[in-house]
């Protein structure tokens, strides 16, 4: 499988660029700021679609960042983070592989589809990169002409202007010096266009080289993926319809049968999910009649201290009933040995009743455990008896 590059590289090339053209302009500022002052508006213009063309470039490959991040995310590669909306530039890719996240597979047509697509967004988005360096050269030319133009208007309007019949030779050369003013003015606006423009083709010349660089490198590695992903049927790719062995129907029935088997292993793997969660639910209900035969252990314990004590007070009672008999004490006495063994009485059947209570208990958790387990091995619970023993 193919690694993704990300265009920080090219970026970083393209900011390296621009610092450096920055350093020269900041190095030549005062000539190139006179030659700006010659021509401002033609010249702010041209610097204007400069500075739009090096800001489109630059977002164009920026604009492939997200682009690389969510293949890596769709492949399952460690990104740092999460794309959740979906990407512009592969969306018909993301459209057409839909939920089939891990089980993407692509006929050859599907496959040259899908890459003429992209390639036709990439090209389509270099467009307006290529139009601003033709802009550029354009503005550049027409600045050279309007300067020529001037030029010869001014150069012929000296030219006419001239008059030796006075004889003054010198006021004729003043007149030549004024008139010639003209013509260099238009001149520098010539150069100065042609230099602004063919600079700034040049600078976004090179942009637009790094922007082209960097989405072929994209869908270079981006068709070496896809490419690992293709089916391709017997007859090779390049075989033609007469050569072909499989007929359209046995290859409808073949797609058929591969979108069959996606979504059987879809149920499965939901079946798997679902059979994690029983166990998860049956190791917690496991834990709970741990708890519940922890505490029955305790009672039994308590139990059987209480029926001991209720042993050794019986022979006491006896005891001490004989001698009330004997000795005949009052009514208050024997009050109060009826009270002890109303106490008693009622300490044994409470005794019982909490045994019930909590066999029940046991029962109810035993019979939740037994539809847990049927639930899970997918069999039908078992029937409750009509009566509890």
């Amino acid at each position: 499988m193919s690694v993704m590059t990300k265009p920080g590289r090219y970026l970083l090339r393209m900011g390296l660029f621009i610092l450096a053209v920055a350093g020269a302009a900041y190095w030549l500022s005062p000539t190139l700021l006179a030659a700006f002052l010659v021509s401002p508006v033609l010249n702010g213009l041209i610097l204007s679609v400069l500075v739009f063309g090096i800001l489109y470039n630059l977002r164009q490959v920026a604009r492939l960042w997200p682009e690389v991040e969510w293949l890596k995310q769709y492949r399952g590669e460690p990104t740092g983070k999460v794309i959740a909306d979906p990407p512009r530039l592969l969306a018909p890719m993301a459209t057409m592989i839909g939920a089939r996240k891990g089980r993407l597979t692509l006929s050859a047509p599907a496959l040259r589809t899908l890459l003429d697509g992209i390639a036709s967004r990439l090209d389509e988005s270099r467009d307006i990169s290529r139009y601003t360096v033709g802009l550029l050269i354009f503005l550049g030319l027409l600045g050279t002409f309007w300067g020529l133009l001037q030029t010869v208007n001014a150069i012929g309007a000296v030219i006419g202007g001239l008059s030796f019949e006075s004889g003054d030779v010198a006021g004729v050369f003043a007149e030549l010096k004024r008139g010639l003013e003209a013509p260099i003015g238009g001149m520098g606006t010539a150069f100065s266009s042609s230099m602004f423009g063919l600079g700034g083709s040049l600078i976004l010349g090179f942009l637009e080289l790094q922007t082209s660089q960097a989405q072929n490198r994209f869908y270079n590695e981006l068709e070496e993926w896809l490419s690992g992903l293709t089916r391709i049927s017997s007859g090779g790719a390049l075989a033609t319809d007469v050569d072909q062995p499989v007929s359209a129907y046995v290859q409808a029935l073949l797609e058929q049968t591969a979108e069959g088997l996606d979504g059987l292993q879809q149920l499965l793997r939901h079946w798997e999910e679902g059979r994690i969660a029983a166990n998860t639910q049956l190791i917690a209900l496991i834990e709970k009649i741990e708890g519940l035969a922890d505490h029955m252990r305790t009672d039994q314990a308590v139990m059987m201290r209480l029926v001991e004590t209720q042993n050794e007070l019986k022979p006491l009672l006896l005891r001490l009933g004989e001698t009330i008999e004997q000795r005949g004490t009052d009514d208050v006495l024997r009050a109060h040995t009826r009270n002890l063994e109303l106490y008693a009485a009622r300490l044994l059947d409470e005794m019982t009743t909490g045994r019930a209570e909590f066999i029940r208990q046991v029962r109810g958790d035993i019979k939740l455990l037994a539809r847990t387990l049927a639930a899970a091995t997918g069999r039908e619970p078992p029937h409750e008896p009509g009566r509890e023993r």
